[in-house]
């Protein structure tokens, strides 16, 4: 019987030292794509050590010709924290898997990974506690399948060996057979090598018979002949603007507004300069305003291509907050709050940020961390001002500059808080964190959840069967749909749950959408599912910035999910996970992404950027009547805000 060789890698490619890392990714990822500029051979990290300056997790190490990668960090507590390297093809089903294994701290765990769907469900075979062990891992919940005490020692490798049939699994120790249980929760899927404790593994190896290979090509074929059929359903990416950003450009810190009073759409661009702790107190060193040609209307500060990058908000926000007709730019810097004219960036009204209370706080006044524009006084459009520390604190102003209140969350109040009229008063209520706040500040829940924080929100009727959803992702927390009440309705353990959005992303299906993505500890996970909180499909995507943004690209009611800008592995993809509009191959920068209507036909564009340039698309299309969907407003802008798409009929 043949067999076909599907991988195999003895790590000769790799030079000694360091496994190649980006050492400066952390929370950039979570919606910048870095591109790997590194040699990583056929493997990608799904489960990095990030945050921490780039620490060296893996190593390619030689001792008498015989090259391996070795694991080399601290010891991980536990196999639910399992540091992971993946390679090969989702598709992969029936296959031989071999490995050569050896554990440099016994009484640690590390093993090989089969049928590897995403970094939270896969099947596991190593040594963990003196024993030969076959687990199944299912996101949070990990089942042992099979167990056998044996002896082994950190002198010598073992050759793990896994073969998989349809739902049979066979597992060998240096060619003697050690398990054979039935399983059928995973039948297709990559491989992985994972370690809890140094370790090293050489010697990978999947091979299968020359007729699944054949079924396997036959699916592919398939496969490929269906997303091309529904590409050609599609509009292309048109580029409709190119603009250089010379040395004022920057990440995904750009505001979008009408600066001069007409229907023109100018861009607002900051730079900032990082002080105290990374981050968490940076201040705008430099605004500029453009139009869609890149002519700059006016800028603050002095540009430096330097202070292009950061990885949170900047306190910036674009709206005609006095009723004028002219956008003004709500902005805080220099420990000012400020409303500038939009048409000259001159200052109209100004007033000190607030005193801080805390011990602990690095300045006398209030670094502000993020702007959103509020209706807390009832007047039908959003004049009040809301801005708020990292995670403890928010102060609400009206238009004239004067404090309305403030508000501590008992818990954190996350990155962004989320605003409405939920209880029909013409008020706008606020969900901040996990707690439902008035428009005067007063608390009237929290959600029962004490840990972590909340990145992003979407308050909406997701259901047609109930009322209006909070649907929230918080970390470590996970996934969460809650109704009006403070009653958690759904709660998904999914990895760090980081992004949100809400979509028609599934036009058969009651309701809308909802679409999340993971990133910290198990990256690049996305989740779609319904409007009730069930889950539709998962896949792991193994590159970062995967925004999830609802696109209104056809005009005919059905949303599209961005990605990011990658040529292979970004684009747009549908509700049912093909990627069916492409970018094409132009040399547009890859960095950056935003969705938003700026040729006025109701249909999204595509901002795409880095701190050089800036590519827009539109469609290469003209459609009757597009449809115009309720979107995020532009004046809420934030890189912490869940997206969403509603059908201009629901809420």
């Amino acid at each position: 019987m043949s067999e076909i060789v599907l991988f195999q890698d003895d790590f000769q490619s790799f030079k000694i030292g360091d496994f190649p890392y980006e050492p400066f990714l952390g929370a950039m990822g979570e919606y910048h794509y870095r591109p790997k500029y590194w040699y990583g051979g056929q493997w990608y990290d799904p489960t990095p050590i990030m945050g921490t300056g780039g620490v060296k997790t893996w190593h390619i190490i030689e001792q008498d010709g015989l090259k391996c990668i070795e694991y080399s960090f601290a010891v991980k507590p536990d196999l639910d924290s399992l540091a992971i390297l993946a390679a090969g093809d989702s598709d992969w089903t029936d296959y031989t898997v071999t490995c050569r294994l050896r554990l440099l701290l016994t009484s640690g765990a590390a093993g090989l990974i089969f049928r590897y769907n995403n970094s939270l469900c896969y099947y596991w075979l190593g040594f963990n506690n003196g024993a030969l062990e076959l687990a199944k891992r299912d996101q949070q919940k990990r089942t042992v399948l099979a167990r056998k005490n044996i002896h082994y020692t950190p002198d010598e490798f073992y050759e793990l060996t896994v073969k998989c049939s349809g739902a049979k699994i066979e597992c060998y120790l240096n060619g003697e057979k050690g398990f054979e249980v039935e399983d059928a929760t995973y039948l297709s899927g990559k491989i992985a090598v994972s370690a809890l404790a140094p370790a090293q593994f050489t010697g990978v190896r999947v091979v299968t018979e020359a007729a699944i290979y054949q079924q396997i090509l036959v699916h592919r074929n398939r496969k490929t002949q269906e997303i091309t059929a529904e590409r050609a359903k599609y509009p292309q990416p048109l580029l409709w603007k190119v603009i250089n950003l010379r040395d004022f450009g920057a990440g995904r810190n750009i505001r979008f507004g009408h600066l001069t009073g007409t229907e023109d759409w100018h861009i607002l661009i900051a730079q900032c300069q990082r002080r105290i702790h990374r981050d968490a107190y940076a201040q705008i060193s430099c605004l500029t305003a453009i139009d869609l040609n890149g002519e700059i209307l006016w800028q603050i500060g002095e540009p430096n291509p330097e202070h292009a990058f950061l990885t949170a908000d900047l306190p910036f926000q674009v709206f005609d907050i006095d009723g004028d007709g002219r956008d003004e730019v709500i902005i805080a810097r220099d420990f000012k709050l400020m409303i500038l004219d939009g048409a000259n960036g001159r200052v109209k009204r100004w007033t000190h940020t607030p005193l801080m209370e805390r011990q602990d706080y690095p300045f006398d006044r209030l670094n502000v961390d993020a702007i959103r524009l509020c209706d807390f006084s009832g007047k039908g459009r959003p004049t009040d001002i809301l801005i708020k520390d990292r995670y403890r604190q928010v102060w609400a102003y009206d238009s004239g500059l004067n404090l309305l209140w403030t508000y501590k969350a008992p818990v954190n109040t996350g990155h962004f808080p989320f605003t409405k009229d939920i209880n029909g008063d013409g008020r706008e209520e606020m969900f901040v964190g996990y707690d439902l706040v008035d428009a005067d500040g007063r608390r009237l829940w929290s959600l029962p959840v004490d840990k972590d924080h909340t990145d992003e929100i979407v308050i909406g009727k997701l259901d047609p069967e109930r009322d209006e959803l909070i649907a929230i992702v918080s970390g470590s927390e996970g996934f969460m749909l809650a109704d009006l009440q403070g009653n958690i309705l759904v709660k998904e353990i999914i990895g760090h749950a980081q992004r949100i959005s809400v979509g028609n992303y599934r036009p058969e299906l009651p309701g809308l959408e909802i679409c999340v993505s993971t990133y910290w500890g198990n990256q690049g996970i996305i989740y779609l599912y319904d409007c009730h909180g069930k889950l539709l499909w998962s896949t792991e995507s193994s590159i970062n910035g995967n925004i999830i943004s609802p696109v209104n690209w056809t005009g005919d009611g059905r949303d599209l999910i961005l990605l990011n800008a990658h040529i292979e592995r970004g684009g747009l993809i549908d509700g049912w996970n093909r990627q069916v509009v492409r970018f094409p191959d132009d040399g547009h920068p890859e960095l950056c992404a935003e969705v938003i209507d700026l040729t006025g036909d109701a249909r999204d564009e595509i901002v795409v950027w880095d701190e050089k340039m800036m590519y827009i698309y539109t469609q290469d299309n003209t459609v009757k009547d597009p449809c115009r969907p309720r979107k995020y407003p532009a004046y809420n802008a934030s890189n912490y805000r869940g997206e969403y798409s509603y059908p201009s009929t629901a809420e």
